[in-house]
């Protein structure tokens, strides 16, 4: 005859039991774990999602600043570019255009990592006067905010800097190195405090005004935009950090 279980036998089963019904229960609430075991929302991709931090997420306003119409797919206008592929990759609604957020194109969107707010908003003026509409949805998107706490955060193009390259300057009171849209963000802005993301879009050979104005309006070639487009799983992991510090 088998012998009955041991109570400390019988006590590890139910464990095992309660742990995976808790589990199973996560999953049916629209949850699903990544490869690490670690829970994210319905929709995030678990390879862009790190764990869930315990600490309070600061919400966001994205924006992307360059040209629209016939200058929207050049090199000038990466940031748009790869602020569209983001509301993709982190499945955002569509963009629509909202003239009480200085006319721009806006994504209210979630951050795959943590759950809060992320606005997303792309620039529909031209690159050199992009400051006040930017301003403008700032100050908009701050009033909505239950204690006025948020990050701004714009992403642009960055000549010099290999192509589909991202760095990211946090710290306030870096030049806009003669870059007409970041020129235009700082003076509208009047000191308000914003983080950069630049994505790298190379450097024609020629040093000359009219060359680079040539190069940097160029329509991007196919391989170009993967490059560019590539970058972004960097990106959102950068603005997972932004969120949680």
């Amino acid at each position: 005859m088998a012998s009955a279980p041991s109570t400390s036998e019988a006590e590890t089963t139910r464990s095992e039991n309660t742990s995976r019904s808790t589990h199973k229960a996560a999953v049916v609430k629209g949850q699903r774990s990544s490869a690490a075991g670690n829970v994210v929302p319905r929709g995030a991709d678990p390879r862009l999602s790190p764990p869930m931090s315990a600490g309070r997420s600061v919400p966001l306003l994205i924006c992307s600043i360059g040209n629209s119409g016939s200058c929207l797919n050049t090199l000038h206008s990466a940031g748009h570019t790869v602020l569209s592929k983001v509301a993709e990759v982190i499945h955002a609604p569509p963009f629509r255009k909202d003239r009480a957020l200085g006319n721009g194109l806006v994504s209210n969107a979630i951050s795959p990592h943590s759950g809060s707010q992320w606005m997303l908003w792309q620039s529909t003026s031209l690159m050199n006067i992009s400051g006040a509409g930017l301003k403008a949805a700032y100050n908009s998107w701050s009033k909505s905010l239950p204690d006025g706490e948020g990050k701004l955060v714009v992403i642009h193009d960055e000549l010099e800097k290999p192509l589909g390259a991202v760095s990211v300057k946090v710290k306030q009171g870096a030049s806009a190195k003669g870059h007409n849209g970041l020129k235009s963000i700082l003076s509208s802005m009047g000191g308000k405090p914003f983080v950069r993301i630049g994505i790298g879009i190379g450097r024609p050979v020629s040093r000359e005004p009219n060359d680079v104005a040539e190069y940097v309006l160029r329509k991007m070639t196919p391989e170009q935009r993967m490059k560019v487009e590539i970058c972004v799983e960097e990106v959102i992991k950068k603005l997972n950090d932004l969120e949680s510090g």
